[in-house]
């Protein structure tokens, strides 16, 4: 790797990434993608374009390493670093310059496709629907959101979502829109949901099955939503679906530490308790009735539709480095 410096700014990302400063798949990727941005443009290392890329992986590697469930996050950052992969810079100068353009470039595609996604789900939901959404989703929020300014009386619920509490700032955003939102215990799902029309969520990675992984609680309320024959609807954008599971390849499901569900105390006083905190669970594609992305809104079932259509160069390498694993 190379031995030139990150900027303090890349390092700052990537801890605020990590320790949940940055929150929500759709930030995340941007906020990866505006570090790659800082790193080019504040590069002084030597006017070398092979030094240059060195670093660039350097900056890729970190904040990858960041956060291992949400798929956003590398996506961003390949989709960023392919104009470097792909094509050879006779200058530092234009390398830089390829990076910067590549990173705005995607910033820009993802904020729109939030947008999309909330002027295509916002037809799903009706005048008078009850919805509930769990933990914070820029996604899932534009589908409301739009709804609402398009003039559709909704009465939503969000629920707290711990035990990192995103809930409430789902409630603050509801709230800012001109919303009038409840916000529930998590608990409360499965009493409330008799009472709903809609669930609208969102996701952190869509696998190749049309499977969903988004934060613990997802998979309860949708089965629950599946009980009481309630819609149940993902919002994502398709940055968040993932190639490499089309080669089988497993969602890593993220554990945090136990220190976000007790105090440091508490574990000192019971040192015979173990405290689990997954941070993710998989969402059968079965209990999920549709996925509504920037691109239309589609059946799980046809999550590798998306894949195949936007994914063609990563599913490529991936089935390259399969096939030579299994030779070696």
């Amino acid at each position: 790797m190379s031995g030139v410096e990150l900027p303090r700014e890349v390092y700052e990302i990537a801890e605020d990434i990590k320790t949940m400063r940055i929150r929500g798949a759709g930030r995340i990727a941007r906020a990866a993608a505006r570090a790659l941005k800082i790193a080019a443009e504040k590069y002084s290392g030597p006017d070398d374009p092979e030094a240059f890329v060195e670093y660039m992986e350097k900056a890729a590697h970190l904040l990858k390493s960041t956060r291992p469930t949400a798929v956003s996050l590398p996506n961003a950052v390949n989709y960023v670093m392919r104009v470097l992969r792909e094509r050879r810079f006779d200058t530092v100068e234009a390398a830089i310059k390829a990076v910067i353009e590549q990173a705005e470039r995607f910033i820009e595609y993802s904020m729109k496709a939030t947008q999309r996604i909330g002027e295509i789900g916002s037809r799903l939901l009706q005048d008078g629907d009850r919805v509930l959404t769990h933990c914070n989703s820029s996604a899932a929020l534009s589908v409301i959101i739009e709804a609402w300014r398009r003039g559709k009386d909704l009465e939503v619920y969000a629920t707290e979502t711990r035990p990192k509490f995103q809930g409430h700032i789902t409630v603050t955003k509801l709230s800012e829109a001109g919303l009038r939102p409840t916000l529930v215990p998590d608990s409360s799902v499965r009493y409330l949901m008799k009472r709903l029309d809609k669930v609208v969520v969102g996701a952190d990675t869509v696998t190749a099955n049309g499977a969903v992984i988004n934060k613990i609680g997802t998979s309860q309320i949708a089965l629950a939503a599946k009980e009481h024959n309630v819609n149940f609807f993902v919002a994502a954008e398709s940055i968040k679906f993932s190639p490499h599971t089309v080669i089988g390849e497993l969602v890593k499901i993220e554990e945090r530490s136990p220190l976000e569900v007790v105090q440091k105390e508490y574990l000192e006083r019971n040192p015979g308790i173990v405290v689990r905190n997954p941070a993710f669970d998989v969402t059968p594609p079965e209990y999920i009735d549709a996925i509504i992305t920037e691109l239309g809104v589609i059946p799980p079932q046809a999550a590798i539709m998306i894949l195949v259509e936007e994914y063609k160069r990563e599913i490529r390498d991936e089935l390259l480095r399969a096939t030579a694993d299994i030779e070696d």
